[in-house]
């Protein structure tokens, strides 16, 4: 580790470096341009100078904050300036982007399209569940930047339809994550098929820079820069937060009540179970709300459907299990309810995270009901700060028509006949993991 960078975020969330004074390929800040970006966010403020540089660089930072630019501007100017060179193999990566889930990968390739759309550079894409052969026949075609989840990518290169001895950048996305979902012995595996560290450009970005986060960087990368941005509060700066006490019989009319008082033309329902998701959607139905439902047994294309139909705003209410808290970015969501507090408090934070993206404001509203009001102090350790309490008034609580008849889908049945307790066990972790890829 050669040294360490910290930088508090300010209370605007762009600062005064701009990206024409940084030396990018003019073809790169075209698209910058017709994104909208002219000024650097703190943490492409830091990063870009080292990684502009050829140095390795571990970034820590919140979702939000403009990483994922900061990777991809660094990555296609690398690619730009070193030229793709006629002994290259066609089915030979110059960059490789590892993210853990398929959303994050998808909205990555997004994100790259936007930003590369004047470069010239060939992007790929690959992830598990969907286009097994046609995705493996795309790995021929002299891609520049290639980007998907670890699985899929396993599985090419063991087949020899990607090889990526050539790589000259490797980007490792939401590390923490990685580790979580117990990806790290392909991340490995993964990084031992590229040239040596000193021989290509790295970098990782993760919520946390952890010990076994930074144990991963020393063992893959050069001697890599740490740079930490540091907000002054774990949740998002602009993000109102309230929580509620309702009794479980008071949980849908609030519902009904906190939708209608913020009147949001996007909001994210969270919820714990697959069940509760049904349930509440079909009391969304049944009082003319628009709402979609997105959990972990949804197909893949489906999945990807009802996300555009949200962003696209065909409905108001996409309800979800924390499948859709990280690594997807929709735009202008202001409200996001967690009808069931999580489990976990660090899901509290990536859930919050959906609203007030890149500097906008919304609002976070929580239910801690009979079932659920155990974990709250535990999240407000996690964030240290209290929550503040909002009062259920009369006019919160909507008398709620019936429930809309929908069509239930039945339980998965399981493997082996074990019965299994509740809550995050192992197995389920590492299934859902698995389906993934």
């Amino acid at each position: 580790m050669k040294r360490k960078v910290k930088k508090h975020m300010s209370d605007s969330h762009l600062t005064d470096t701009q990206f024409k004074d940084m030396g990018l390929p003019e073809s790169l800040l075209q698209g910058l341009n017709d994104a909208g970006f002219t000024h650097s966010t703190p943490i492409q403020a830091q990063i870009l100078p080292l990684a502009l540089e050829g140095k390795d660089v571990a970034g820590q930072a919140q979702t939000g904050t403009g990483k994922t630019a900061a990777f991809l501007i660094s990555t296609f100017t690398h690619l730009l300036k070193t030229g793709r060179g006629e002994e290259r193999r066609d089915n030979q990566p110059r960059a490789i982007i590892i993210a853990p889930t398929r959303e994050l990968a998808m909205q990555i390739h997004k994100d790259a399209e936007l930003l590369g759309k004047h470069t010239g550079l060939n992007l790929g894409l690959v992830y598990g569940g969907v286009d097994y052969e046609k995705q493996r026949k795309r790995m021929g075609e002299k891609i520049d930047v290639l980007i998907g989840t670890p699985g899929r990518l396993i599985d090419y290169n063991k087949q020899g339809a990607i090889d990526l001895r050539g790589i000259q950048v490797a980007v490792l996305d939401e590390a923490d994550r990685m580790f979580d979902l117990g990806f790290i012995k392909d991340i490995r595996f993964l990084f031992r098929r590229m040239p040596k560290p000193e021989q290509r450009q790295s970098m990782l970005f993760s919520a946390t820079l952890s010990h076994r986060v930074m144990e991963l960087a020393y063992e893959h990368m050069n001697n890599p820069v740490s740079v930490e941005i540091e907000p002054d509060q774990v949740t998002a700066e602009k993000v109102t937060q309230n929580v509620y006490f309702p009794a479980n019989q008071e949980k849908i009319p609030l519902l009904l009540g906190i939708l209608h008082h913020y009147q949001a033309d996007r909001a994210i329902v969270f919820i714990n179970t697959k069940r509760v998701a049904e349930d509440v959607y079909a009391w969304l139905l049944g009082n003319d709300i628009k709402a979609e439902q997105l959990s972990g047994d949804v197909p893949q294309k489906k999945r990807q459907r009802l996300l555009g139909e949200f962003e696209e705003g065909k409905y108001q209410v996409l309800i979800a299990t924390d499948v859709a808290a990280r690594g997807l970015h929709i735009p202008d969501v202001t409200l996001v309810i967690n009808y069931d507090l999580p489990q976990a408090e660090e899901d509290y934070v990536h859930r919050i995270g959906r609203t007030a993206r890149a500097g906008a404001e919304g609002h976070a509203v929580s239910f801690a009901c009979e079932d659920t009001a155990f974990y709250l102090p535990e999240i407000e350790a996690y964030i240290d700060q209290k929550i503040p309490v909002a009062d259920i008034t009369s006019e919160l609580l909507v008398e709620p028509k019936p429930m809309a008849k929908i069509e239930r889908r039945p339980p998965p049945r399981r493997k082996g006949g074990g019965g299994g307790g509740r809550g995050r066990g192992r197995g389920h972790s590492d299934n859902r993991s698995r389906n993934r890829r």
